[in-house]
């Protein structure tokens, strides 16, 4: 396999192509801090830390808001963790593994004003407060490398962030972008902001996503066989690592 080859598997069946759209020009600067160490189930039960880090980052939100270039900030804590969670990662131990429970999202007016954002008295307010409640913080800039289309942040619903980890940046973008079809055509997925970083980090994309309910989702990847035959079974033969987590507007 060449660095930008996909390998497909021929035994795993065919889904139709995903439908994307023109990937936006924004830029994106995301956070995201493991607070509370919990099963894959176990999130709605949150710590005093965690509560009073997500009040103080609600608090801090309201000034980063109102920053020149600043189009959205979204707060995120975790409902569950899913299936999806690649075998081959285990292949990879040095890989840092995302089990993020708090994010913070923003979009930018472009990747520059992202950039900038990160130097803002706000945004290292906001870094602070995840760092004095956890060990585990990540801060990565972005841009948007595919899309499927806009992320309503408007309303709740069940949030996606997805780290990936792939030998190869250019084809975890080959493989997210076939295996994509999958969830669109068997769960109704219609919107889609895939990160592809800008600054140092393991992660090679994040994918970020939205359904309306649990029921949307969960039942396909635990259910559908062709979950695994089709979609972890590309991230296999692709040495891509998928990393999931699921949220609710915090």
């Amino acid at each position: 396999m060449t660095e930008t080859e996909l390998t497909l598997v021929e035994s795993a069946g065919r889904f139709p192509k995903v439908d994307l759209v023109e990937p936006n020009s924004f830029g994106y600067l995301l956070a995201t801090a493991l607070v509370d160490r919990r099963p894959p189930l176990g999130y709605g039960f949150e710590s005093r830390t965690k509560r009073r880090l997500l009040d103080a980052v609600h608090s801090a939100v309201a000034e980063l808001k109102a920053l020149p270039g600043v189009r959205e900030v979204v707060r995120l804590k975790a409902l569950l963790r899913p299936p999806g969670r690649s075998a081959f990662l285990r292949r990879r131990p040095a890989v840092h593994h995302a089990r993020y429970d708090v994010a913070v999202w923003v979009e930018t007016d472009d990747p520059d004003a992202a950039t900038q954002l990160r130097t803002s008295p706000a945004w290292r307010q906001i870094e602070t407060l995840l760092q004095q409640a956890s060990t585990d913080v990540q801060v990565i800039t972005g841009h948007n490398a595919r899309r499927m289309g806009d992320v309503d942040h408007t309303r709740n619903g069940v949030f996606l962030l997805n780290f990936f980890y792939a030998d190869s940046a250019a084809v975890n973008l080959a493989v997210w972008e076939y295996t994509a079809g999958w969830f669109q055509d068997q769960t109704g997925l219609r919107n889609s902001t895939l990160l592809r970083p800008d600054s140092a980090t393991d992660y090679t994309v994040i994918n970020h996503c939205r359904w309306d309910r649990l029921r949307d989702i969960l039942p396909s990847l635990i259910f559908k066989p062709s979950f695994r035959r089709y979609v972890l079974a590309h991230f296999e033969a692709n040495n891509t690592g998928a990393m999931p987590m699921l949220y609710h507007l915090a």
